[in-house]
């Protein structure tokens, strides 16, 4: 007895030896409260990669009020003790589950911190689950406009860019983390409830319709959308056969055949923009037209919102090339980080040039001529384009400068390569996440040139560039 005693005690021994490096292998740690991006460093979260979010929504239109609940499956990238969602007050939380029930608090201006019974693995699949409740308020910041949850005269509307997510679903709110989406929303029957991607069901009983709205390609988070309200939506597809929906506020369709113009043009517009640049790289097109007060058209992936506040009137068909030229530009290829916004609003505001030229009018060449005519000591010149500073994406740089940029470029290599370039860009980097470096690289590598020079004069350089 003595005996085996002793070398139980030996065996325990032995094993506790090699405990510390089992603990080591199994240590678990919270994940980074932000993602990383210089220009919103409290934005995004680190030790998980979101891969659906399944969102709920009950809305009560007399007071604006949502009853919500967020399903949200994800991987571990690390092991993870706890990790952080962006949710934004006043929202109240009613309770959090991780694979059972979980811990949770909140902390700072927008951290919902979820503390699982046991830690996650890294490479293990979770999902989250919250309740919450509460009227959703938008986001006013001085240099970069109204986002979030918006309340309008007969409903709401949500635009994400930049951080305005978090004001109606907790969420890791970075451009990084892609998902796929499926939202559901039940509102009263007289209301319309769109989102992004297509409609999979629909169903009415007690005066409240609920309809499920599904996005199949990974979108970031300022990409998602959401209106309620009073629409005249026109369905079908384009000339080529790409599923459409349009939606204009019943209020601001007054003018004869509006619907159909809105419908057409966005679908007259998406084809062009597919024989430029390739295949459309999602499962249907169109957009949506609301009295919101913002100001601005947003590229909503596969449905772009517009911004109008008198009846009659449509977005412009600049405006709309711009947003529909964001779905290959900015929406299914992403930056990484925001100082490379360049590169969606560039694009975009490029292919405008090109579709008023293909239409007829002015020449990207007159384009580029008219705002490289502003004197050299003008402030449009000063902003360094590839860098522009946390209030300064929205600026000139990000836009003109860019297409500015494009055209140089597309001057220097030739026609040819050019296009060859923009639909390389888009296939190479379908549903992922790019910098100017990696486009710098591909321009180099399809035009068999050495690019140092163009990109640090326009790129990276303040200043009037020299042609």
């Amino acid at each position: 007895m003595r005996r085996g005693g002793s070398v139980a005690v030996a065996a325990l021994t032995a094993a506790l030896a090699f405990a510390p490096a089992a603990q080591a292998a199994e240590e678990f740690t919270p994940g980074a409260a932000g993602a990383g991006d210089p220009y919103f460093p409290e934005n995004g979260n680190g030790g998980y990669d979101v891969e659906d979010y399944d969102l709920t929504f009950g809305f009560e239109p007399a007071s604006g009020a949502i009853v919500a609940t967020a399903r949200i499956r994800a991987k571990a990238t690390q092991n993870l003790s706890s990790f952080n969602l962006d949710f934004l007050g006043p929202l109240e939380v009613d309770g959090v589950k991780v694979n059972g029930p979980a811990g949770w608090k909140r902390e700072g201006a927008q951290e919902l911190v979820v503390t699982p019974r046991k830690g996650i693995k890294a490479g293990r699949t979770f999902v989250t689950t919250v309740k919450y409740h509460g009227v959703p308020q938008r986001i006013d910041d001085d240099a970069l406009g109204t986002s979030g949850w918006i309340a309008t005269s007969d409903g709401a509307v949500a635009l994400n860019q930049p951080f305005g997510a978090a004001t109606y679903y907790p969420v890791n709110d970075t451009p990084q983390d892609k998902a796929t989406y499926s939202v559901t929303v039940t509102a009263p029957s007289d209301l319309t409830a769109l989102t992004n991607g297509e409609k999979v069901e629909e169903t009415s009983a007690g005066g409240l319709t609920t309809v499920k709205w599904r996005m199949r390609h990974p979108m970031a988070s300022e990409l998602a959308m959401l209106a309620i309200g009073r629409f005249n939506v026109t369905e079908g597809t384009t000339p080529s056969g790409i599923p459409s929906v349009t939606a204009i506020d019943s209020a601001l369709d007054t003018a004869p055949n509006q619907s159909a113009t809105f419908f057409d043009t966005t679908n007259t517009v998406t084809d062009w923009m597919q024989k430029t640049w390739g295949r459309y790289p999602f499962t249907s097109t169109g957009g949506v037209v609301d009295r919101i007060g913002v100001g601005y058209a947003l590229e909503t992936q596969g449905r772009s919102v517009y911004d109008s506040s008198l009846p009659g009137r449509l977005p412009g068909t600049g405006t709309i090339a711009h947003e529909l030229a964001h779905q290959w530009f900015g929406d299914s290829v992403t930056p990484v980080h925001w100082r490379d916004i360049w590169l969606n609003e560039g694009w975009a505001s490029y292919n405008e040039w090109l579709y008023t030229e293909a239409t007829g009018g002015r020449t990207a060449q007159a384009a580029f001529d008219s705002a490289y005519a502003r004197a050299a000591t003008h402030p449009y010149w000063q902003t360094v384009m590839g860098d522009p500073g946390r209030d300064g994406i929205y600026d000139w740089a990000s836009y003109t400068r860019g297409a500015m940029t494009l055209h140089v470029l597309r001057t220097k290599i030739g026609d040819e390569k050019f296009f060859e370039l923009g639909r390389t860009w888009v296939t190479k980097y379908k549903d992922a996440n790019v910098t100017t470096a990696d486009f710098k690289a591909l321009a180099e590598k399809v035009s068999g040139q050495d690019l140092d020079a163009l990109f640090t004069a326009w790129v990276y350089t303040p200043g009037k560039p020299a042609l």
